[in-house]
């Protein structure tokens, strides 16, 4: 019975897009630093990664779905920092931005990471942005790569 897996392995040509929030800043920027050096250590050149900025998560899955439809890229990491407040809106922003970015990669076909943290403290977010829970931004990239790699087998 043969077995299919991605590899973390980028065609030639391969463009990818990290879309990220500037919300929660000091956290975003360290999950753009470890996603943009897992796709560099991997084979992906500086000029084939395109970082866009939104305001916050919640405009996040609006330009994966633009960048997706574009068929510019062959992956999207989406990254973001949602944390806990004293209201419901961190439930509503942290679950709609999560559906559309699954809403988006059904559609389109365009592996969409998500790497949008839903966090309780800001201290569970630094943790999981190069702290001791790893890089979540890296562990996109690394989704993306092996994503494409393993739809294109199937092209």
């Amino acid at each position: 019975m043969p077995t299919f897996e991605g590899e973390l392995r980028a065609r030639a040509n391969a463009r990818f897009a990290i879309v990220a929030s500037r919300w929660n800043s000091k956290i975003t920027e360290a999950l753009i630093e470890g996603a943009r050096n897992a796709l560099a250590d991997n084979g992906v050149t500086p000029e084939a990664i395109d970082v866009i900025r939104v305001p916050g998560a919640w405009e996040i899955p609006l330009v994966c779905a633009q960048l997706a439809r574009s068929g510019t890229y062959s992956g999207i990491a989406a990254l973001g920092c949602v944390i806990r407040g004293d209201t419901r809106h961190y439930e509503h922003v942290a679950d709609g931005t999560s559906q559309g970015l699954m809403q988006i990669q059904i559609e389109t076909g365009v592996p969409v990471a998500n790497g949008v943290l839903a966090v309780e403290r800001f201290e569970d977010a630094m943790a999981r942005a190069g702290g001791a829970h790893g890089n979540k931004g890296e562990e996109t990239a690394f989704v993306i790569l092996e994503m494409a790699n393993l739809l294109e087998r199937f092209q």
